[in-house]
């Protein structure tokens, strides 16, 4: 790693992640911004080679620069850093590209030992997060749902693991809003999935995640 963007908008928590990130890779050059704006301006000064991203921020969320950078330095690794662990920000966060999700709350020392593991190619996952997404895994069961659904389930399903609302996804597949809102309704059945969080889960699973540009 040569250079590391930390995108956190509370000071003291920022400075703390930024030496982390520093303990994890010795001679890191580390950025820091407090928001989406200022995160955007350190990125017009170079690439980055690892991103740890808030998600809540004053400007929007975190998500948003994570999008932009994977989609300007594919080769670059991002990492959410949060106190959330809510299945909801873990699957965006994942479907989005994320390479790791990390805990604040846990201590320095292990978190480091988490970022250092991407070296490796080991995801950056706090413990609690990696436990959460097993026991998802063994709750869903094997993905045999691929073959259930049609084409254009699908595609709809792909899209609304991007985030899309209804309407963007009629815009997208030139179809009306009512018909996206009954292939949804067809996607959750077949799935037994009540959530757009758990659509983004089979999506990922299923191959149907968003594809980098």
């Amino acid at each position: 790693m040569q250079r590391a963007l930390v995108l956190e908008d509370v000071p003291e928590t920022r400075s703390w992640l930024a030496q982390i990130a520093r303990d994890a890779f010795p001679g890191t050059e580390v950025s820091e911004a407090a928001t989406l704006r200022s995160g955007r301006e350190a990125l017009r000064r170079g690439p980055v080679d690892l991103a740890l991203i808030d998600l809540g921020l004053p400007d929007g969320s975190g998500l948003e620069l994570l999008t932009e950078i994977l989609q300007d330095y594919p080769e670059a690794t991002c990492v959410i850093a949060t106190t959330s662990a809510d299945d909801a920000n873990v699957v965006a966060a994942l479907a989005a590209g994320a390479q790791g999700y990390l805990l604040k709350d846990h201590p320095a020392e292990l978190l480091a030992s988490q970022l250092r593991q991407i070296s490796h190619g080991i995801p950056a996952l706090s413990p609690v997060i990696a436990r959460r997404i097993m026991s998802h895994f063994r709750n869903t069961g094997p993905v045999d749902s691929a073959a259930r659904l049609t084409p254009r389930e699908s595609d709809v399903l792909a899209l609304i693991a991007r985030g899309l609302r209804n309407a963007e996804v009629a815009q997208n597949l030139d179809i009306a809003e009512t018909t996206v809102a009954g292939y949804i309704k067809t996607i959750y059945r077949k799935l037994g999935i009540s959530s757009r969080a758990e659509a983004a889960w089979h999506a990922t699973r299923m191959g149907l995640a968003p594809q980098r540009d």
